[in-house]
């Protein structure tokens, strides 16, 4: 239905989405847990999502999981890190892999204002060797309770949230990132929706 609310409220999101900012999920095995991951990208305004699936099948992602998050974020299918890491770099992005190991940065201590991306593991095997010694970097989320891990989509909510909180100080969300024809397109996808 095209009211003038919505239209106004497409204008707004698309407005705020960060191309900039993108997720990787690799492996995951529970589709509620990729729809949970698509929901926060959706509210932080990640514009794409990438799925890499290698071991695991590509989820089927219902209407009912996603709460309808499936139609406002756009995602990409890759059957191998490389090919995934490959197209990031040509776009420019910096790769960080989530990990606890020795030499692993605190998420608080990375620059989330650049063009990067998140890689988010299997709920059960974490992060690949592959996927971790192929990044730009490996991050963890500092924890000081008994319990040394998060459920995967709460890791990327942390991690997407202390994106929006930096890019918020810096004015990120102050600017249009989409060019004016992927704005107008999406615009018009969008409005059929």
């Amino acid at each position: 239905m095209r009211t003038e609310r919505r239209i106004e409220r497409i204008k707004y999101v698309l407005s705020h989405r960060q191309d900039d900012l993108t997720v990787v999920v690799e492996n995951i095995h529970d589709p509620h847990n990729v729809s949970a991951i698509i929901r926060t990208c959706d509210a932080v305004g990640v514009f794409m999502i990438n799925l890499v699936y290698t071991i695991e099948q590509f989820p089927d992602i219902g209407k009912k999981s996603s709460a309808g998050t499936m139609k406002w974020v756009y995602r990409r299918n890759f059957k191998s890190i490389d090919d995934c890491y490959n197209t990031l770099r040509d776009e420019g992005f910096k790769i960080y892999a989530t990990k606890l190991v020795e030499g692993s940065k605190s998420l608080y201590e990375l620059d989330l204002t650049q063009k990067v991306a998140f890689v988010f593991g299997n709920e059960h095997r974490g992060v690949s060797d592959e996927a971790s010694q192929k990044a730009d970097g490996i991050f963890m989320i500092p924890m000081f309770g008994m319990v040394q891990s998060l459920n995967v989509s709460v890791a990327c909510a942390v991690t997407l949230y202390e994106a929006l909180r930096q890019r918020l100080i810096s004015g990120h969300y102050d600017k249009v990132k989409l060019n004016p024809e992927l704005f107008d397109k999406v615009f018009l996808e969008w409005l059929e929706k």
